[in-house]
């Protein structure tokens, strides 16, 4: 095999995934051995061997391969080696990637096992050969699937076994789990009697049987958890059925309970099927803590009858959910009205008036005039400096092709200069973006001070979510008191904004013409605001 590229630098990279889509594959050992050879054979210069066990079906699914791509568009080698095309792609993406570096002549070979794609080839041959690599994968889903509707019609469930059963991957079928079938049995009888809730089985089990999980790939050996036991209690896969895309089918398992007995459980459980309680929407849970255990706090509605007519009134209670077993929590619930009360106080402290807003807006503009200017000259600074920089990479370029240095001065050099001006042109992007949304961020700032106290209170659930995350973090509740630490941009508002608006309400300023008393104050006043 004739090559016209040995000056380049290579990558050899090989993979491997470890599903399906490769089990005729060569190792990886294999493949780089195999690859060693041909470049030796070819006397092609390998600059690093990558390797990575990942699938190539999606694409930004392997950081070795993106990040070989994006060493190749810096400079650091021109051709990659391997095994095949498909070792590179299985998708149209990543296969469009390779093709247009190919044609920009970013990417100058793609040397294979047995040819070699460069720029100047027809460009449907390459898109023909990873088209058939991409239509593998393709193929390869679509007898997948057909693959489990066969084992579902043959009676067995296509997916993992349920707890108290096991997957036999020798006869591809589903038997009994000889360590847990019974105590999975003997929870369903423990739901039977209506004595015991899934909570207090699932304790039971954990505590007194020593129950776990069973151990697989580095994971289980863990116990039950409520959510585990809740879709047990549910799954219809215990009376010898069982349910795989939205049918029932009738399985060749052994059934551990009857269908009577399933649905007198689905009773027990008084959610049609499904044990979970009904699902409300509360705005603060998730991201309060309890400040004496350090478990999160959640929100439950309750129903009581009040008043002489005994009206029913439903009201929100916030709560420990008290997880920490070794920490004796006695935190007490907090109405829904008493915590909205305390968030509202707090809001207060970071609020100004539209007055306070107007001035605010006028110092921000004619700050953002002075921030202009100094970002203009940093700016014109560093586009010197990067002018400067592209000279000085052309002038060694022209060297080079003058034979006035060497390879190895150009090369040192060169990279130099290429790391200082990827460096110079994100600096100027920066300063560029920085001084675009400076006075749109403060700006927002300001207003979010004058209107969030009164969004929040005729707002909907997820406004007042986004206005108590946007007021701070570290949201906790001890003793009944909610403790919030607030954005750093608030804190000057909450220190210096009451003397502030004390003082301003007392020049009584837009009452009577300004005075000179009143004009000196307010200018002093308006400079202590802008600091």
């Amino acid at each position: 095999m004739e090559n016209n590229t040995e000056k380049i630098k290579y990558f050899l990279y090989a993979r491997k995934s470890s599903e399906s889509e490769d089990r005729q594959v060569q190792s990886i050992d294999d493949q780089i051995n195999r690859l060693k050879e041909l470049a030796k054979s070819l006397h092609i210069q390998v600059k690093e061997i990558l390797t990575e066990a990942k699938s190539a079906k999606k694409p930004n699914n392997r950081p070795i391969f993106d990040g070989m791509l994006k060493r190749i568009e810096a400079g650091e080698a021109e051709g990659i080696l391997s095994w095949q095309l498909n070792r590179l792609s299985r998708n149209p993406i990543d296969s469009g990637k390779l093709s247009w570096m190919l044609q920009q002549g970013i990417l100058k070979c793609i040397q294979t096992i047995d040819r070699q794609y460069l720029p100047d080839d027809n460009v449907l041959l390459f898109n023909v050969e990873s088209g058939m690599a991409n239509q593998f994968i393709i193929d390869l889903r679509k007898n997948s699937w057909r693959g489990m509707e066969g084992k579902a019609d043959r009676g067995w469930l296509p997916s993992h076994a349920p707890l108290g059963y096991l997957n036999d991957k020798l006869n591809h079928t589903i038997v009994e789990d000889p360590e847990r079938f019974h105590l999975i049995r003997k929870m369903w009888d423990l739901m039977l009697t209506r004595s015991y809730s899934p909570r207090k089985i699932r304790m039971i089990a954990n505590k007194e049987w020593g129950f776990r999980t069973p151990k697989s790939n580095h994971k289980g050996g863990d116990e039950l958890a409520d959510s585990t036991i809740h879709k047990m209690f549910t799954n219809i896969f215990y009376t010898g059925m069982f349910e795989w895309m939205g049918k029932i089918y009738n399985g060749n398992h052994r059934p551990m309970i009857t269908l009577e007995e399933y649905d007198r459980v689905q009773i027990i459980l008084k959610e049609r099927g499904k044990p979970r309680p009904k699902q409300h929407t509360f705005a603060y849970t998730g991201v309060i803590t309890c400040g004496t255990c350090d478990s999160m706090f959640t929100a439950s509605e309750k129903t009581k009858l009040v008043g002489t007519k005994n009206i029913l009134k439903t009201y929100v209670y916030y709560h420990c959910t008290k997880k920490k077993r070794n920490v004796k929590c006695t935190e007490k619930p907090i109405t829904l009205d008493e915590l909205e009360k305390q968030i509202d106080s707090e809001i207060k402290k970071h609020t100004i008036t539209k007055d306070f807003f107007n001035l605010a807006l006028e110092i921000i503009r004619e700050k953002n005039d002075e921030e202009i200017t100094k970002r203009t000259k940093i700016y014109e600074s560093q586009q010197r400096s990067l002018n400067s920089a592209q000279t000085q990479l052309d002038n060694l370029t022209k060297m080079r092709y003058r034979d006035l240095i060497d390879d190895e001065v150009f090369i040192k050099e060169r990279d130099v200069l290429k790391d200082r001006i990827i460096k110079l042109r994100e600096e100027i992007k920066q300063t560029e973006s920085r001084t675009d949304r400076w006075a749109e961020l403060t700006e927002n700032a300001f207003y979010f001070a004058l209107t969030a106290r009164e969004r929040f209170d005729k707002g909907d659930l997820q406004t007042k979510r986004e206005i108590l995350n946007a007021l701070g973090s570290n949201f906790s509740i001890k003793d009944g008191k909610l403790s919030i630490k607030a954005k750093e941009w608030l804190i000057p508002i909450q220190e210096q904004y009451p003397a502030l608006e004390e003082e301003y309400n007392r020049l009584e300023l837009g009452k009577t013409p300004m005075n000179k008393r009143q004009s000196e104050a307010f200018t002093s006043l308006r400079l202590r605001w802008g600091a």
